[in-house]
C-alpha cells in the first residue's frame, strides 16, 4: 500500500472565486489551451497541430473535472470515467509554489508573504546593499520584476563582463539570482543565494531561486537543470513530517525536496525536464517499499510553456505526459493509489509572465479506487487528508477525506 502524488505544476482548471482579488479574471490554464488546440492557434508546424490529444487523462476524467471547475470544452467525454475526478479551489493567500505545495499536504499558507512592488527598481536599497556587501559582489543587475529566460538574453552578456549576477523577482514572494555556471560558477551561485536567502527573511520572502545558465550570446543562453529553491522552512507538520515520524520512506522527486525545505523527507531525488521526472520515479515505483509516500513535481509546464506562454509547447508537454501516462501506472501495485494535481494556474494564454490563481484538478487512480465525482474541494488539503488515509496514518487538522468507502478510507 503506497500513495504517489504527481504535481502537473501550473495546470489549473478555472479561475477561483478569488481570482478577481489576485487579477486573473478568467484565467483557466487547460481550457484555455484546449480551445486554442481546437482553433489551430495551438499548433506548431513540425511539433504539433490540431485538438489536443490526451485520451488517457481524459478516460481517468480530467476533462470532466475540467468542465465542472472552467465551462464546456470542445473534449470528448469518456462513456464513465475510470478514476476518481473532481476539483479544488486553495484556501492559502498566496498562488505560489510553496503554498500550494504545502496545502496540498496539509498545511494552507493563512499569512501574508512579503512581496517586492512592481517598480524599478523592484527591491529596496536595504536589500541590494546588504547583498551585494555579505556576497562581495560587484554590484547586481535586473532589481526589477521580469521573466526569466527574457531577462537572461537581456543582461547575460554584461553579466558575463562584469560579475555582477541578475536578480529579479516576480508577482510570486520570490528573489530569483541568474548567473552563469561557468563565467560565475555554479557554487559561487549557490553560495550568493544562500546569503541571499538570510536577508530575504527580513522582507518575509518566500523563496530565493538560483537560476544557472550556460551559452555564449544572448540567443544561445540556456538554464540548466541545477535550479536549486531555498524555501523558508514550513510553518508547521506536513503530511511528509507525519509519514516520516510514522516510519514511512518519505520520497520527493524534482524540486519537490527543495519547496518543503527536505524537511520530512527521506530521500531527496533530483530531476530537471519531465521526461527524467517521469523516469526517475517509475524506478522509484519499481523499488519503493509498503507504505512509502512518493510526491513528483513535473515543472517543465510551469517552467518553460507557462511561464512563457507557450501554448503549443503547453499543450506538447500534455500530449507527452499522457503517451506516457499507462507506463506509469503499469508500475502500481494493487493497494497503491495516484493522484495528479496541480499547485496553481499558469494560464499561457493570460497578459505579463505571472501564476494564475484557479481551480486545480484532483484525478485518482489505483486497481482499488473507484471511480467517481467528488466534485469541488474546497482546500488542496483534501489531497493530503485522503494520502493519509490511505497510509492509515492519523488525520490532518485540515482537509477532507474524498476516498469512498473501501478505499482505506470513506467519505
Amino acid at each position: 500500500m503506497r500513495a504517489i502524488l504527481c504535481v502537473l505544476d501550473s495546470l489549473g482548471v478555472g479561475e477561483a472565486p478569488d481570482a478577481a482579488s489576485f487579477g486573473d479574471t478568467g484565467a483557466n490554464t487547460f481550457g484555455h489551451i484546449v480551445r486554442a488546440c481546437s482553433s489551430g492557434q495551438g499548433d506548431r508546424e513540425g511539433f504539433r497541430e490540431g485538438p489536443i490529444m490526451i485520451p488517457n487523462l481524459i478516460e481517468l476524467g480530467l476533462g470532466l473535472a475540467a468542465e465542472a471547475a472552467g465551462g464546456p470544452l470542445p473534449l470528448q467525454r469518456p462513456k464513465k470515467a475510470t478514476g476518481l475526478f473532481g476539483f479544488a479551489a486553495e484556501l492559502s493567500r498566496g498562488k505560489d509554489t510553496p503554498s500550494g505545495h504545502w496545502e496540498m499536504l496539509g498545511l494552507p499558507v493563512e499569512f501574508d508573504w512579503g512581496f517586492f512592488p512592481k517598480t524599478v527598481p523592484a527591491m529596496p536599497n536595504d536589500f541590494t546593499d546588504a547583498l551585494i556587501m555579505e556576497a562581495d559582489l560587484p554590484g547586481i543587475l535586473g532589481n526589477c520584476h521580469a521573466s526569466g529566460t527574457e531577462i537572461v538574453a537581456e543582461l547575460g552578456e554584461t553579466h558575463v563582463r562584469s560579475g555582477c549576477p541578475i536578480v529579479y523577482t516576480s508577482a510570486d514572494s520570490v528573489v530569483q539570482i541568474a548567473a552563469h555556471e561557468e563565467h560565475f560558477g555554479l557554487e559561487r551561485l549557490y553560495e550568493v543565494c544562500g546569503i541571499a536567502r538570510s536577508i530575504a527573511d527580513r522582507w518575509n520572502i518566500g523563496r530565493v531561486i538560483a537560476r544557472p545558465f550556460i551559452g555564449s550570446s544572448a540567443q544561445g543562453f540556456q538554464r540548466t537543470i541545477n535550479r536549486r529553491d531555498l524555501v523558508t522552512p514550513p510553518h508547521g507538520p506536513t503530511l511528509l513530517d507525519m509519514a516520516q515520524a510514522a516510519g514511512h520512506e518519505t520520497i520527493s522527486i524534482g524540486k519537490v525536496g527543495d519547496i518543503f525545505g527536505h524537511r520530512g523527507i527521506s530521500t531527496s531525488l533530483k530531476a530537471g525536464r519531465n521526461a527524467s521526472v517521469l523516469d526517475v520515479l517509475m524506478k522509484e515505483m519499481q523499488r519503493a517499499p509498503d507504505g512509502a509516500l512518493i510526491i513528483a513535481n513535473f515543472n517543465d509546464f510551469d517552467t518553460l510553456f507557462g511561464h512563457r506562454r507557450d501554448v503549443p509547447g503547453y499543450a506538447r508537454a500534455l500530449e507527452r505526459f499522457d503517451q506516457d501516462l499507462p507506463t506509469l501506472l503499469a508500475c502500481m501495485r494493487d493497494d497503491d493509489i495516484l493522484i495528479l494535481s496541480a499547485d496553481h494556474g499558469c494560464d499561457p494564454t493570460y497578459p505579463g509572465s505571472d501564476h494564475t490563481r484557479e481551480f486545480v484538478p484532483i484525478i485518482a487512480t489505483g486497481p482499488k479506487i473507484k471511480p467517481g465525482d467528488i466534485g469541488q474541494r474546497e482546500t488542496f488539503a483534501d489531497i493530503g487528508q485522503s494520502l493519509a488515509s490511505h497510509l492509515g496514518l492519523s488525520p490532518l487538522s485540515v482537509g477532507v477525506n474524498f476516498l469512498p468507502k473501501g478505499d482505506h478510507g470513506e467519505l
